[in-house]
């Protein structure tokens, strides 16, 4: 647990939910803000609490003071990045927006819900079976705005939506190396070993040819 003051009125508090909690039951604050991360790495969560810590002192400030120019420079030099993005970096996100939008956009994607519904699964909990399926990796998932999509090319429905048997293996091949945004990108994309055919219009008919071409993905990756 760390504990960050950055002003007597203003303290950020930095652990697990459990050190969280036994830290916030003696506190005296009176309004308490809290932003929970689900799935981030270690570096990157100390990146963002750091940011976060100074954002909060910088801004309690500028609503306590009256906007002097002095407060209202602090709050420009947080909000602000510390170095200018390169043209590389934007470009990069420029692209990284497109694919997940293009994505997003295809109507291959289905929640929870959607997917208890088509599999005819109990709706008192929908989204613990499709959440069980992608914890045994026998499907995965994005996640957009804090809610998980599975993809509906990935179910098979000739076995009452369940997902398809080889999806398991192309997730077991592919292993680290993709996450499910990865794995979204790869079997939309027109894919060489496939002459020119995209993954997921070939998983159904063709599982076998589908499960070489990533593995030959696999391979490019390690050797690349």
């Amino acid at each position: 647990m760390n504990v960050v003051a950055d002003h007597p009125s203003v303290s950020t508090l930095v652990g697990t939910p459990k050190e969280v909690q036994a830290r916030l039951g003696k506190s005296q604050a009176g309004q308490v803000l809290v932003v929970a991360f689900d799935h981030i790495q270690p570096n990157v969560f100390r990146t963002l609490a750091e940011n976060l810590t100074n954002v909060a002192a910088s801004m309690f400030e500028v609503l306590q003071s009256h906007q002097d120019r002095e407060s209202l420079e602090r709050l420009a030099e947080v909000l602000v990045p510390r170095t200018p993005p390169s043209p590389r970096l934007l470009k990069e996100a420029a692209m990284l927006v497109r694919a997940r939008k293009d994505v997003l956009e295809s109507g291959d994607w289905l929640t929870s819900a959607e997917v208890a519904q088509l599999a005819d699964l109990s709706l008192r909990n929908p989204s613990a079976q499709p959440n069980k399926w992608k914890k045994q990796g026998q499907i995965f998932a994005i996640n957009h705005g804090g809610v998980d999509y599975f993809p509906g090319y990935g179910l098979d429905r000739e076995a009452s939506f369940r997902p398809m048997k080889a999806l398991a293996q192309i997730i077991d091949v592919f292993g680290e190396r993709k996450d499910g945004w990865g794995m979204a990108y790869w079997f939309r994309s027109d894919n060489s070993f496939l002459r020119g055919k995209r993954p997921q219009d070939l998983l159904a008919s063709a599982p076998k040819l589908v499960i070489q071409a990533a593995m030959d993905e696999v391979q490019e990756i390690g050797h690349g």
